[in-house]
């Protein structure tokens, strides 16, 4: 048997490798992406106070600092009981928007766009920021960066630091907006809605109108079926900071619909011996293993996972895409892994358009902005939508507030049975279609994972856009059959 790695794999945040195993006739028998790297972050927790946790936990991530925070503050407040005022959850929802529009800005024009903007089998020395800047034009790419910059300086604003967040308290914020404030952030709300629009269309006229690359998103190597899963409001719209947790099958059905409270009830976590990151799945329908179809026992989240998983946006423009992602794709719910793009790009319509519907509302004015927490701390579950999916922190303290301890699920966790898998499907496809291992083709199965945004815990990225890479392929005894090189 042959083994291919692909060590490290590229464009994504954190480390990660790809094994692909052949059979002695060269066909993909199967393929891993193992994640090498531990943490350990929830041990860092324990025996400190719960209220440091929120600006703690936003260390584990330079890309995403601002989607733990949120979901460590909501945490704490469930642990100490207390609903914060209209005001700061206003405040909250308008810097979560800012920081979900620089995190998709950042992983479809860097990570994602050299795959379709510039081509998915472009020469290598293109696949990059530099290549989609090449062909979008630089005038595209400096309005990237300053719309990047706006989303940051919103949060900074309202935080103190784009990065390392310390607006969340128990019961509140920490700090409110005066008019000159809020008159900025409106300003640059409705900028971010104009460069959301140039975004959309972009996709439209570059990936829509091409009809390779329709064909490549609707093809069988890049199709998975799973169960779905995302917040949702009372109205099954998607929810990215509070709602219930709405999990839908195969079919499009609704499964379950739970408090956040409630989520050991429905989620369990299953552990490999080849990888750090565990694999969590629907506790009611127990493990099955790396399978897909309807009887897999995975949700699928991110940005077609909640798709799929609610009843629409609450937003104009971003309803009427939602509207034509579907009718595109074939119905719903959409099992398509490329497609994630695409509703990634949606899903910064939806921020931009509720942005602006925060940046305009009086209430953000307000100086009602907390509530002092009365009652004794005990147990908390917090969960939002990070930008790559469904989030949990989920704390436990003594009388006196001190962490006793933290469980912490993440996105990438939750995608790392369907990226194993979409994977395979990739490998087994692209292998035995090509009969040889070429660059073009590594980068196409690496577009596998890539979609789903993976965060592999530390946010390392490669300028120009690409790693070196050696991937060694052996046969069954160990030696070296072929190498081919990225250097």
């Amino acid at each position: 048997m042959k083994k291919i790695t692909i060590d490290p794999i590229t464009r994504l945040e954190g480390h990660g490798k790809i094994d692909i195993f052949l059979n002695d006739s060269g066909q993909v028998e199967n393929a891993y992406l193992e994640v090498p790297e531990l943490r350990g972050f929830e041990k860092f927790c324990e025996g400190r106070p719960v209220e440091e946790l929120p600006r703690i936990v936003p260390k584990i991530c330079g890309v995403c600092p601002g989607t733990h925070h949120m979901a460590s503050v909501k945490a704490v407040d469930a642990v100490y009981k207390v609903t914060p005022p209209p005001a700061a959850i206003k405040l909250r929802r308008l810097y979560y928007e800012a920081h979900n529009i620089h995190s998709h800005i950042a992983h479809f024009y860097a990570l994602a766009a050299p795959d379709f903007v510039v081509g998915p089998d472009a020469d290598k020395s293109k696949r990059n920021i530099l290549g989609v800047i090449e062909k979008v034009g630089l005038a595209t790419g400096k309005a990237v960066i300053e719309a990047r910059s706006k989303a940051q300086k919103i949060q900074a604003m309202l935080t103190g630091h784009q990065t390392h967040t310390v607006m969340g308290l128990p019961g509140g914020v920490s700090k409110g907006l005066n008019k000159e404030e809020a008159a900025q952030i409106k300003k640059w709300a409705a900028e971010l809605l104009e460069f959301a629009k140039v975004t959309l269309k972009i996709f439209d006229d570059v990936v829509l109108a091409n009809k390779a690359y329709v064909d490549l998103i609707l093809s069988d190597p890049y199709k998975l079926v799973t169960n779905y899963m995302g917040l949702v409001d009372e109205d099954n719209k998607m929810n990215m900071y509070d709602g219930k947790v709405r999990v839908v099958d195969s079919a499009g059905s609704e499964l379950y619909k739970f408090e956040p409270k409630d989520y050991l009830d429905y989620i369990a976590e299953h552990a490999e011996e080849w990888t750090y990151l565990k694999f969590p799945y629907l506790k009611k329908k127990g493990w099955k293993g790396l399978n897909d179809g309807p009887d897999s026992s995975f949700a699928s989240v991110a940005p077609m996972g909640r798709l799929n998983a609610c009843d629409g946006l609450t937003t104009p423009i971003a309803q009427e895409n939602y509207e034509k992602l579907f009718k595109t794709l074939g119905g719903k719910p959409a099992h398509q892994v490329l497609a994630q793009h695409w509703a990634r790009v949606i899903e910064l319509m939806y921020f931009s358009e509720h942005l602006v519907e925060l940046a305009n509302d009086g209430e953000i004015l307000s100086d009602k902005i907390r509530v002092i927490p009365t009652e004794k701390p005990e147990e908390g579950v917090g969960i939002v939508e990070a930008q790559r999916g469904t989030l949990i922190h989920h704390y436990k303290t003594d009388e006196k507030g001190m962490t006793k301890s933290v469980n912490i699920i993440v996105a990438t966790s939750f995608n790392y049975g369907p990226m194993n898998m979409a994977i395979r499907n990739a490998a087994k496809a692209l292998v035995a279609k090509e009969g040889k291992v070429t660059d073009a083709i590594l980068n196409m199965i690496e577009m596998a994972f890539r979609a789903y945004d993976p965060c592999f815990g530390c946010a390392t990225h490669s300028l120009p856009g690409e790693m070196p890479i050696i991937v060694k392929i052996r046969d069954g005894n160990g030696k070296v059959k072929d190498i081919l090189k990225r250097i």
